[in-house]
C-alpha cells in the first residue's frame, strides 16, 4: 500500500489487524450508548466513509511525525518552522515517502501557523533550472506555488498564514497563501541537470529562506501558541488507532463547509470533537462494523488508484492532485490522490503517467522478463521544464538498490543516450545490465513487479501536450515485453 512511511504496506489487512489486535471479549463500550449509535451496517458504512475521509488526513500526519516531530524516526527533517535542504536526490534509502521523486533535491519546511503566519523567501532562479515550491495543507490541498511556472524565475518574499489568520500584508510581500490547517507543509523541488551540477543546485537552495512574520519584520514575536503532545505514530499503531490519530489531526483543521456531512456522520459512532473514541474499549461488536468499514474503505481506495484517469497503452493518465476546489468533497478522489503518490502536483505542474502492466496488458516483472520503451521520433513527453521515468519496487513503491545507483531516466540524460537510426528512443527495462553498448539507455528494473512512474515537469499546454490529463493529444508509448 502506497502509504505511511517506513514501509509502504502500513494498512494492509488493515480490518483483520484491527479485529486482531484487541482480545476477543466484549469490553466496555464507550460514552456513548447503543440507542444512539445506527445499527451494525449503518456503523460500517460510516466507518468505510471515514476512512476514506480520513486518510490523506492520517498518512500526512504520519509523515508530519516522521520529518519534524520524531527526531529519532531515522527520517527527521527538522523542528518547525525551519527549512531543511536536501543536498541529494531521494535514493532507495528514503523510505518515508512512498513513490519519491528522484530528479529534484527536495527542501522542506514544516510550518506551524497557529501563533502568526511563516514568510517564505526565494532567490532569483536561472530561468533554465526549473523549481517549484508546492504548498499542502493537514487536508493534502494543494492551496498555492511558487516557482517557475507560478511565479515565475525572480526573487520575491510570499506569506503563508493559516486558517483563521487576520491581518494586514506587510509591504513587500508579493502574495498570501491560506492554508485551510494550523500545520502546513511546503514541499521544494529543484532541478538537478546531472551529478555534477549539485553544487549549483545547493548555492539556490542556500537562497530559500523560511522565517516567522515577526521575525521577518524584525518584530517581538507574539504569544507562543501552546506545547502540543503530539502522539507517536508507526504502522503498527494506525492499525488499531486510525480513527483516534484522525480525531487528533483534525482539531488543527476548522470545519470546511463540504465536511458538515461527513463530520455529522463520524460523530453518531464516537468520533469527533468531545468524544472519546477508543478502539480497544468498544464492544466486540462495535470492532467488527469499525474493522469491516475500514478494510471496505481501503478495497475501494486501491480501486480508484488502478482506475484512476485513463488507460492509454497501459498507463494510467490521471490529474488527481489539487486543492479543495478540485476534489470538491470528492473524498475518494483525494485519497487516491494521496496513496498514489502523497504530494502529488497538481497536473498543471507535473502530470504523472504511471503503470504496473506493459502495452499487451500484462504484469511487468523485472524478475520473469525484460522489457523497453521506445518514444518515436520527435514524439518525447512535451515539457516545458523537463521529464523522466523512474523505477519502483512494485510491492513497496520504493526506489530500487542496483549497480549503477540509476533509479531514473531524466531528459538531462538525452545528450549521453543512444537514439536509433530512425531518430527514435528505446530504453532497456530490465533486472540485469543489456550490455556495455546499451547500458546508457538501462533503467535498473528490481528481481520482482516494477511500478513505473513518468514525470512531465511543466507539462506543454499547445498541442501536443498531455493536457488535459488523460484526454491530451500526446500518449505515452507502451512498454513491450522483450522475448
Amino acid at each position: 500500500m502506497k502509504i505511511l512511511m517506513t514501509k509502504r504496506n502500513l494498512l494492509h489487512s488493515v480490518a483483520l489487524a484491527t479485529v486482531a489486535v484487541t482480545t476477543m471479549q466484549s469490553l466496555p463500550a464507550i460514552a456513548q450508548t447503543t440507542a444512539d449509535r445506527p445499527g451494525f451496517f449503518g456503523a460500517k458504512d460510516i466507518a468505510e466513509a471515514g476512512f476514506i475521509f480520513g486518510l490523506p488526513i492520517v498518512m500526512n500526519y504520519a509523515v508530519m511525525y516522521e520529518y519534524a516531530v520524531d527526531r529519532n524516526s531515522g527520517q527527521f527533517k527538522a523542528p518547525f518552522n525551519q527549512i531543511k535542504n536536501e543536498p541529494n536526490v531521494f535514493t532507495y534509502k528514503d523510505t518515508a515517502i512512498p513513490t519519491p521523486n528522484s530528479d529534484t533535491p527536495y527542501s522542506f519546511v514544516w510550518m506551524d501557523l497557529r501563533a502568526e503566519p511563516v514568510v517564505l523567501s526565494v532567490p532569483a532562479v536561472d530561468p533554465k533550472r526549473y523549481y517549484s515550491v508546492m504548498l499542502c495543507d493537514g487536508n493534502t490541498y494543494n492551496y498555492g506555488y511558487i516557482g517557475s511556472r507560478a511565479t515565475g524565475s525572480e526573487a520575491g518574499d510570499y506569506m503563508i498564514v493559516g486558517p483563521d489568520w487576520k491581518g494586514a500584508t506587510p509591504a513587500g510581500i508579493k502574495r498570501v497563501f491560506r492554508s485551510s490547517t494550523q500545520f502546513s507543509v511546503a514541499g521544494y523541488r529543484t532541478q538537478l541537470f546531472n551529478p555534477d551540477d549539485l553544487d549549483n543546485v545547493k548555492k539556490v537552495q542556500a537562497g530559500y529562506k523560511a522565517q516567522t512574520l515577526s521575525a521577518f519584520l524584525k518584530q517581538a514575536p507574539p504569544t507562543a501558541a501552546p506545547a502540543i503532545d503530539f502522539p507517536k505514530i508507526d504502522k503498527e499503531l494506525v492499525k488499531a488507532n486510525f480513527f483516534e490519530f484522525l480525531d487528533f489531526a483534525r482539531q488543527f483543521s476548522p470545519p470546511q463547509e463540504n465536511e458538515k456531512e461527513i463530520r455529522a456522520q463520524l460523530a453518531r459512532i464516537g468520533i469527533g470533537p468531545g468524544k472519546t473514541f477508543n478502539f480497544k474499549e468498544l464492544p466486540l461488536e462495535q470492532k467488527l462494523e469499525v474493522g469491516l468499514g475500514m478494510k471496505e474503505g481501503e478495497r475501494k481506495v486501491d480501486e480508484a488508484v488502478a482506475n484512476a484517469g485513463k488507460a492509454i497503452n497501459g498507463w494510467r493518465v490521471a490529474g488527481l492532485p489539487g486543492d479543495s476546489a478540485h476534489y470538491n468533497g470528492d473524498w475518494l478522489k483525494r485519497a487516491a490522490a494521496a496513496k498514489a503518490g502523497i504530494y502529488g502536483n497538481d497536473p498543471e505542474e507535473a502530470t504523472y503517467p504511471l503503470t504496473r502492466i506493459d502495452g499487451d496488458g500484462q504484469t511487468l516483472d523485472g524478475g520473469k522478463h525484460n522489457f523497453t520503451l521506445t518514444f518515436p521520433p520527435g514524439q518525447l513527453p512535451p515539457v516545458n521544464a523537463f521529464w523522466s521515468l523512474t523505477m519502483y519496487d512494485g510491492k513497496t513503491q520504493l526506489l530500487i538498490e542496483n549497480p549503477i545507483n540509476r533509479y531514473l531516466i531524466n531528459s538531462p540524460m538525452l545528450p549521453a543516450m543512444k537514439t536509433n537510426g530512425d531518430g527514435s528512443l528505446t530504453l532497456y527495462i530490465q533486472n540485469k545490465s543489456p550490455g556495455a553498448d546499451k547500458e546508457a539507455n538501462w533503467l535498473p528494473a528490481p528481481d520482482g513487479p516494477i511500478y513505473l512512474v513518468m514525470r512531465l515537469y511543466w507539462p506543454k499546454t499547445t498541442a501536443p501536450s498531455i493536457l488535459p490529463a488523460g484526454e491530451g493529444t500526446w500518449r505515452p508509448p507502451g512498454v513491450k515485453r522483450v522475448s
